[in-house]
């Protein structure tokens, strides 16, 4: 089973505590989002969970929290893109503070399980075609 952790919402950042409690206890429960009287006990053993997929925009929360996780598999989708406060005014500066996060992030738990992801593409006067292949340049620049 492959645990989508945050699609809801940003797990690592904002309920790190609450998902590193869920693997100690070895469940969790899911409400159905289409049927809110339907709940299921679903299992968090290392022997029925084959990877753990976490989405977020800020980790830092939980780095120090990754050894809880030994003997699973998991791996970050890490969206940083450049926007200001305008668009995303709950995250700290992205130009310093999130990228030596995804940087110490990658540095704990290896490159390759940490996956950039630079999206939503919003468009508009201010974020315009141009802003973004620059922001895209420079934050891989960044990141390498």
């Amino acid at each position: 089973m492959i645990i989508s952790a945050s699609r809801r919402t940003d797990i690592p950042s904002y309920y790190s505590d609450w998902f590193i409690n869920r693997i100690k206890d070895g469940y969790v429960y899911i409400r159905n989002p289409f049927n809110k009287k339907q709940i299921s006990k679903v299992s968090l053993s290392k022997d029925a969970v084959n990877c753990i997929v976490f989405w977020t925009k800020n980790p830092k929360n939980m780095i120090d929290k990754l050894d809880e996780l030994n003997g699973y598999d998991y791996y970050f989708q890490f969206t940083l893109t450049s926007y200001g406060k305008d668009i995303e005014p709950n995250l700290p500066d992205k130009s310093e503070e999130l990228i030596a996060v995804f940087k110490r992030l990658s540095d704990k738990i290896g490159k390759d399980n940490v996956i950039w992801r630079y999206g939503p593409i919003l468009l508009s006067d201010k974020y315009n075609k141009e802003y973004h292949l620059r922001a895209f340049e420079k934050i891989s620049n960044s990141l390498k």
